[in-house]
This record gives structure tokens, sequence and C-alpha cells, in this order.
């Protein structure tokens, strides 16, 4: 899990134009849960609209999470792209909104967005290399719209979320993650699939800023975090492109993790791909700023069964974006997980999510609110017996699995020190 390939760019020469120390970091921001309680969120906030596939609008919604109790007027933002492969997800979606909740926690403002899905011929007769393509370039001139909205905001609209127009980063799971190299690679029309019709097809057009909406404002960002995506081409890497952080499992049967050709749904074989271990590559290349977190043995996003790879993929995001928001060393190599911040907490029922819920084989408790204490995990069912009990539990992310008990609605009681806090889940 922690084999790790860290670019020669490292160098300080290199790396010190990337530098933008921010005052802000003071206090472990950026590095630990210095906002424990759960984020701010404010959900469907319109930054776009553009034609579907189909030829029928949408508009184009967010959810924002900022930290709770936060008094800084100047903070970085992470846009997050869910998966889906492009034919389906949710910016609510499990593979997304923790990493969302627990980014916010650390200091970053981080939006969830959602983008247009679907393809021409799915499922019947089934899609191609073109149609593929197309959904993507539609998914990433949403994700540049959705950059440009906070832009805008911040320059005509009263900053509203309070962002540092300065330290921006997109970051994508799956079909996110080919949203985010698209976004910082796919940068020259002339790049452009000859085969896809930019003025003909449904929402397309834009060259590579797109329709999606926030026109005049730039669409670039500092780095992007790449978890299980790929790029259609390395060839659209250029030495001085944005710096990526990749995810990915040698076993993936989702997304190829070298490069090899899609499948889709595991039944429509579309077009070759370069998965993130091609990604690498070509950045060590290039010299640009790197890292990579290999999963080994792993399938696809397992940072969403796992509480172990969650807390890899989380820990290793963290160090990679102070890297280049607080001016530290970078370090691609898993740390210390983020840890409470040294101000006294009070935990309360809203501040811990038990999620998926409801939940099929598994859920993960998130314990970030006790600070690292120990806690005593018990599950009872409606009539109150008692179904599992976990003793000893000191971790922020704690993972249940369902064994052998059958549906319905099951209370989960968490007790540490003098504080008692239960919670309902449902198993499907």
């Amino acid at each position: 899990m922690k084999k790790i390939y860290l670019a020669i760019a490292t160098a300080i020469g290199i790396v010190a134009p990337y530098f933008n120390s921010n005052a802000q970091c003071a206090g472990n921001r950026y590095h630990d849960f210095v906002f424990p309680s759960n984020p701010t969120l404010t959900s469907n906030i319109q930054y776009g609209s553009n034609l579907k596939f189909n030829g029928q609008n949408q508009n184009l919604l967010l959810d924002v999470y900022e930290p709770t109790g936060d008094t800084s007027t100047s903070r970085a933002l992470v846009i997050m792209a869910h998966g889906g492969s492009f034919i389906g997800g949710s910016k609510t979606g499990s593979d997304v909104v923790s990493l969302c909740k627990d980014l916010a926690k650390l200091g970053y403002v981080v939006a969830s967005i959602e983008y247009r899905v679907g393809m021409t011929n799915f499922p019947v007769p089934g899609p191609d290399s073109s149609d593929a393509t197309e959904a993507v370039m539609r998914a990433v001139h949403d994700g540049r719209a959705a950059v440009r909205y906070f832009r805008k905001n911040a320059a005509i609209g009263g900053n509203t979320y309070k962002i540092d127009v300065n330290n921006i980063y997109f970051a994508g799971v799956s079909a996110g993650g080919f949203i985010a190299l698209q976004l910082a690679y796919l940068d020259d029309i002339a790049e452009f699939p000859t085969y896809i019709d930019t003025l003909g097809q449904s929402g397309l057009g834009g060259g590579v800023e797109g329709l999606s909406g926030n026109p005049g404002y730039s669409s670039d960002v500092n780095a992007i975090v790449n978890i299980c995506g790929a790029i259609g081409d390395t060839a659209w890497m250029k030495a001085g492109d944005e710096p990526v952080l990749n995810f990915h499992g040698t076993n993936d049967g989702t997304v190829p993790y070298g490069s090899a050709v899609i499948t889709l749904a595991g039944l429509f074989p579309i077009m070759p791909v370069d998965g993130s271990f091609s990604v690498n590559a070509k950045a060590d290349e290039l010299g640009l700023i790197n890292c990579f977190e290999i999963h080994e043995g792993q399938d696809h996003v397992p940072h969403t069964t796992s509480a172990a790879y969650y807390d890899t993929t989380l820990t290793i995001t963290r160090n990679f974006l102070e890297h280049f928001t607080c001016g530290v060393p970078l370090n691609c190599s898993y740390t210390t997980a983020p840890a409470v911040g040294i101000n006294e907490i009070t935990v309360n029922v809203e501040d811990v999510d038990l999620y998926p819920n409801p939940a099929s084989s598994s859920f993960m408790v998130d314990l970030v609110a006790f600070g690292n204490a120990t806690v005593t995990i018990e599950m009872f069912d409606v009539l109150g017996k008692n179904v599992g009990s976990f003793n000893g539990v000191k971790t922020n992310k704690f993972n249940i699995n369902r064994n052998d008990l059958p549906a319905g609605v099951y209370f989960v009681r968490i007790t540490s020190g003098n504080t008692a806090l239960t919670k309902k889940v449902i198993l499907e």
C-alpha cells in the first residue's frame, strides 16, 4: 500500500516557483483537523449550465463544504469530481463526500460538483470511442466552468466563500480523475481527437474552455489529484504543466492501471487510455512535480471500502496539497494521519457520520471529532439486542462489516469517557 514514486523535480530549484506561503497555515491549518466539527454545507449552488448529450439543457450544481467556526477570509479551495463512468454518479456519492468533509476539517473550502453525464448510444446500441470521448469533454468543460465560477464570485460576487484564488486545486475519483487529468493536460484545441465534432455535437462548443458558464475567468489550477482515473493520451502532457498526485490499484478492473483498452460497464470496449502508472511515468520524464501511491493488489477505488486505504488516500492528499498551499517540503509518503487540533472540543451527535447509509455490505464510522481518543462502539437492533461490540477503537475511520445481519434498522452507540452518542444506520 505504501510503494511510492516521486519525481526528481522536487529539487528546490524546480519546486520553489510553486510555493505560495499562506499565513493561514499557522496553527497546523491544512495539516490537522483544526475544525473537527462537521463542515458547514451549502447545497445545490448553480455554477453554470449547458446542453446534455440529448440536447436538453442542464443547470449545473455544486455543494460547498466550509470549515465550521472558521474566521479566515482567504482560504484554499479544492474542487472535487465524483465517479460513475460518465453515465452516473453523484456529487453526494460515498466516493467523494467523506473526502470533502475531511478536507474541510483540515481548513480547505471544498466544492463537490455535478457534471453532465450520459452517452448518446448507451446502452443501445452501445457507446464507441467518439461517444465516450464526447462525454468526457462535456464533463471537463463543466469542471473548467466550476473553477471559473469561484474566480468570478471572488472578483464580482463578494467572494461569498472567502476563497484565495491563488490556491485552487482539482481532485477527482475514477471518472472524476479523468476530468482532473484532462482539465490539466488537454489544454490545446489542436490536441482534441479529430473524430470529435465540437461544433455539431450537443454541448461541445467553446473550444478548450467550453460554454458551461463564467467566461472571461481563468480555469487554471495549482495542482490536481487523480484517484484511479486515466488520460486519453499522455502525449498531451508537457513540461511545466500542473503537478499531479496519482492513486491507483494494480488490479483495477474498471480503469487500467497502465496503458490499455478501457471497457465501459464491463461490456463495451471503448479505446486505449493511459492510467496512473503511465501518467506517473510521463510526469517523471517531463520533470513534473508528482507523487504516485500504488495500491498493490487492489481493485478500483479501495478507499471507498477500506478504512486503511481511505486513511492513506486522505493523508497523502493532505501532504501533497500542503506542499503547495503552505510551502512545506513535498512528502509523498504516508505520514502521521491528521489529528484533531489542540483546542478543546465537544463532540455532538451531528459531528459523527455513518456512511454509506443505507449500507449494503459494510459502513464507515467517522470518529474524527473524537480527536483520536479511544472509543467503544456497540451496535444494537431495534429490540435493543447487542449485535456487535468493538472495544479499544482508536482511529479516525472505523469500518463495520455487515456479516450475516439481516436487513433492517440498527443503532450504533459510540462511547468515550463521559461522552456517549447514538446514530441510526439502515442495512439494505
